[in-house]
């Protein structure tokens, strides 16, 4: 019988702050693979980012090892990059944004989107790693690095999926009410526009960081300026549905499913979902 083998890598990258200052440093990416299985394609999941820095080093090695073994059971290896700035990786907030009133987007997620790039050049090396075919997933500040590289030339990338995705906010300061709003939705017409491969986003009825108007004006940008994608309306879950990647299931797995049947992904038969909880750790 197959086995999921957990791994770590260290990878040296190199990315720029919205004041131009380079940084490099190699960042921890946890990888999840099936033994048994000789290649598979690539599911590279990125985590989002807290709303208050003082949790950054918190947030350890990211895993999501729950849903990261459902990904595997589904046929992928899945790549978990702990990016700068965050956990084990360490390092200077590369990811800050600017203030509330003028949150400058592009170039922090142009560099998480960059660190990506080098993992799946670091990936291209390994033995089981099929670089031809491959998906990115993101939560929060990771759903919308999924879109920043649906706009690229990414190898073998064929969808992208944003889960609860979005940038500047704050569900207890300001709860449904994200800072920048309306530079996100400009910034987003701008991705539609160029964007490369179809996407899926999801969004929970109750999400406190984004509220349920804002998600459908950015999708709706994005789409507009000649995107392609699919917006699917998820379930309030428990008093803020912005954790509903890791805290429900259920209530995605059939849309994530469908979205990777139709870009033609051959779903391992008999794939268990595992618990219907995951620790994100």
């Amino acid at each position: 019988m197959a086995d999921v083998v957990e791994e770590v890598i260290e990878v040296p990258v190199s990315v720029k702050t919205i004041y131009g200052q380079e940084v490099k440093q190699p960042i921890k990416v946890t990888i999840f693979h099936e033994d048994k299985r000789k290649k598979a394609p690539y599911l590279v999941l990125n985590h989002g980012r807290p709303a208050n820095v003082a949790d950054f080093a918190k947030m350890k090695r990211q895993r999501y090892a729950n849903i990261s073994r459902y990904f595997v059971s589904l046929g992928f290896v899945v790549l978990v990059p702990t990016r700068v700035g965050y956990g084990e990786s360490g390092g200077p907030d590369v990811e800050y944004a600017g203030r509330c009133e003028s949150k400058y987007f592009a170039p922090v997620w142009a560099a998480a989107a960059d660190q990506t790039v080098t993992v799946l050049k670091t990936a291209a090396k390994l033995p089981y790693v099929d670089l031809s075919r491959g998906l990115v997933v993101g939560q929060s500040f990771g759903g919308m690095i999924s879109i920043t590289l649906s706009t690229m030339e990414i190898p073998g990338l064929v969808g992208a999926i944003n889960f609860a995705g979005g940038g500047g906010g704050n569900p207890k300061d300001r709860p449904a009410n994200p800072c920048s709003s309306g530079t996100l939705t400009r910034l987003l017409k701008d991705y539609g526009a160029i964007s490369k491969v179809p996407t899926l986003w999801l969004y929970s009825e109750n999400d406190r960081f984004w509220g349920s108007t804002l998600p459908k004006e950015w999708f709706n940008a994005f789409v507009q300026a000649g995107g392609k994608a699919e917006f699917v309306q998820l379930p309030p879950y428990k008093d803020d549905g912005h954790t509903i990647f890791t805290g429900n299931r259920k209530a995605w797995k059939s849309a994530f499913e469908d979205f990777l049947r139709k870009l033609g992904f051959q779903l391992v038969p008999g794939a268990q979902p595992g618990r219907p909880l995951d620790d994100a750790q």
